[in-house]
């Protein structure tokens, strides 16, 4: 019997000792109470405390934790915006920082919510809405700076702080799309008028090029008229004909065959009526004589019976 007692005892008495034992989680330190005061701060790893007077109180871990905190303000052209703030935060590895955040904050993440809504609504207040989208990293540095001020003395260090998002009410961000609209089709526009200047300048500049070189070809043609007619009066001149009589009688043969050409090539309906070749006045008359005159030097000569004045009625009659 006394050995059964024995062995109940050293069972009941290992256990006991068994129970002290536990262990600690990398990144994590745990509070030790002793009869329900701080006695010291465990490692991670095996770790021993006293069966029955010690006890692990809570544990805190090193981890970055991330908090989001949605804060409703008002601008200072009174639109109500939402901004959803991030919070990246720590407990720094000293075993005093540790105490700190376990005894002195019963909720951490409550106490950096409130001071996040007072920062921001101290600062944004203070912005017209587009202000508070071009200078968000500046409300973000603003909130950084306060939690960093406040929450060192709990042992937290705070490692980043975002602004996610900002929402404006609905009927604002609608007006605000317009805004962007109508700016983005106002510079369409205008690059629609400067490529339309762009084309208009560029045909100017092809018609004048066209005019310059059609100039350059009726020249060119014109030259070549000039060298044909020229090449007209020299075989005329070798025919017997006088040089101002082949003129005439050439300008004459170009003036009809004008007229010719245009009544064979129009489709419209073509009038005659009496005229004389412009800046041809009483010419076509002198061309006339001319002719008779060249085609009376190269009849055969009369007979002297009939005398040169019936010769020259033949002629006119002839002609």
């Amino acid at each position: 019997m006394p050995f059964i007692i024995l062995g109940v005892i050293v069972v009941f008495g290992g256990l006991i000792l068994l129970s002290g034992f536990y262990t600690v989680e990398q990144q994590t330190k745990a509070v030790i109470e002793r009869f329900g005061k701080f006695n010291r701060i465990a490692h991670p790893g095996l770790n021993f405390k006293v069966p029955m007077i010690d006890r692990v109180a809570g544990r805190v871990t090193h981890r970055v934790r991330e908090l989001e905190v949605k804060v409703e303000s008002k601008t200072k052209d009174d639109v109500f915006v939402d901004l959803l703030i991030a919070v990246q935060f720590f407990v720094r590895e000293t075993d005093e920082s540790v105490i700190a955040a376990y005894y002195k904050l019963s909720n951490p993440e409550r106490q950096i919510a409130s001071y996040v809504f007072d920062t921001v609504r101290a600062l944004v207040p203070e912005m017209p809405v587009d202000n508070v989208f071009a200078e968000k990293e500046k409300i973000a540095l603003a909130v950084k700076e306060r939690l960093d001020h406040v929450m060192e003395n709990f042992g937290y260090t705070m490692l980043q702080t975002l602004v996610n998002d900002i929402q404006p009410d609905h009927a604002v961000k609608v007006a605000m799309n317009q805004v962007n609209a109508t700016a983005r089709m106002r510079e369409a526009a205008k690059n629609e008028a400067e490529a339309k200047k762009i084309r208009v300048i560029a045909e100017a500049e092809a018609e004048a090029r066209a005019k310059e070189l059609q100039g350059v070809g009726i020249a060119r043609q014109r030259l070549a008229i000039a060298r044909g007619l020229k090449e007209s009066v020299d075989a005329c001149a070798e025919a017997g004909i006088s040089p101002e009589e082949a003129t005439k009688m050439v300008l004459l043969t170009q003036h009809y065959d004008t007229v010719s050409a245009v009544g064979t090539r129009s489709k419209a309906t073509i009038m005659m009526i009496p005229y004389t070749p412009d800046g041809m006045s009483h010419v076509g008359d002198q061309i006339m004589q001319a002719l008779l005159t060249s085609d009376e030097a190269q009849k055969p000569a009369p007979p002297s019976s009939r005398g040169g004045k019936p010769a020259a009625s033949e002629s006119t009659t002839h002609a």
